[in-house]
């Protein structure tokens, strides 16, 4: 039974590369191949590991999602990571982005303020070959991780209304933020480039991912 679901998992994974990936502008060959070799299934609940390759968010309890493949792949292919770039990943999840970055080269910290979800990135990542190992922190996403900043690269797993001020002076001159920027019920996939201290947005194109919580605008004050 075991290699049975080893290598329904490897034909899933070989589908969702092809059908959902490449076919829709993921050109990146080193991300490609990471995500031919890395098994999703493994960072999903054991009871949703059959739903592990769907093109579409998956749930990992908590109102926590892993991000629809697709999106990610196209958010990590704006990003540029290079051998030893300082990667911050935010709303880690289970790992399996963090994991991606790191086995793109980065050298990654994942951010998580669920405890339950760091703990299964852990022992996911635990069980991963990846270049380098990805630091597993605890604590609230909206503050990010300074004590290993700046990082060339930022991703924010999951949908935010806004990038606090705080992210953004740890991106370093000239980094990269990637993540889907909600405003209502649009969403789109916007990569920020830090130039002059300031982050310039561009939308790459429209996505519609679970929020992430505790990066809602401020609201004006109403009477």
């Amino acid at each position: 039974m075991a290699m049975a679901e080893a290598g329904d998992f490897t034909a899933a994974r070989r589908f969702m590369v092809d059908g959902q990936i490449r076919t829709n502008k993921v050109t990146d060959e080193a991300l490609l191949a990471a995500m031919s070799d890395l098994p999703r299934e493994r960072f999903a609940p054991t009871q949703l590991r059959g739903r592990a390759y769907v093109d579409d968010d998956l749930p990992l309890g908590g109102g926590r999602f892993m991000m629809e493949p697709m999106v990610l792949a196209r958010l990590l292919q704006a990003l540029q990571i290079q051998a030893g770039d300082a990667v911050l990943v935010v709303g880690a999840n289970s790992g399996y982005a963090a994991a991606l970055a790191a086995m793109l080269g980065g050298s990654v910290t994942a951010l998580e303020s669920d405890a339950s979800l760091a703990s299964a990135a852990r022992q996911a990542l635990a069980a991963i070959d990846t270049p380098r190992p990805v630091e597993i922190v605890t604590g609230p996403l909206p503050e990010g991780h300074v004590a290993r900043g700046p990082y060339r690269a930022i991703l924010i797993e999951g949908a935010v209304e806004q990038i606090p001020a705080r992210l953004g002076d740890q991106l370093a001159e000239g980094g990269r933020l990637a993540t889907v920027q909600q405003q209502g019920a649009v969403g789109r996939a916007t990569l920020f480039t830090k130039i002059g201290g300031v982050l310039s947005p561009r939308v790459l194109f429209d996505a519609n991912v679970v929020r992430l919580p505790g990066f809602e605008a401020a609201r004006g004050f109403r009477f």
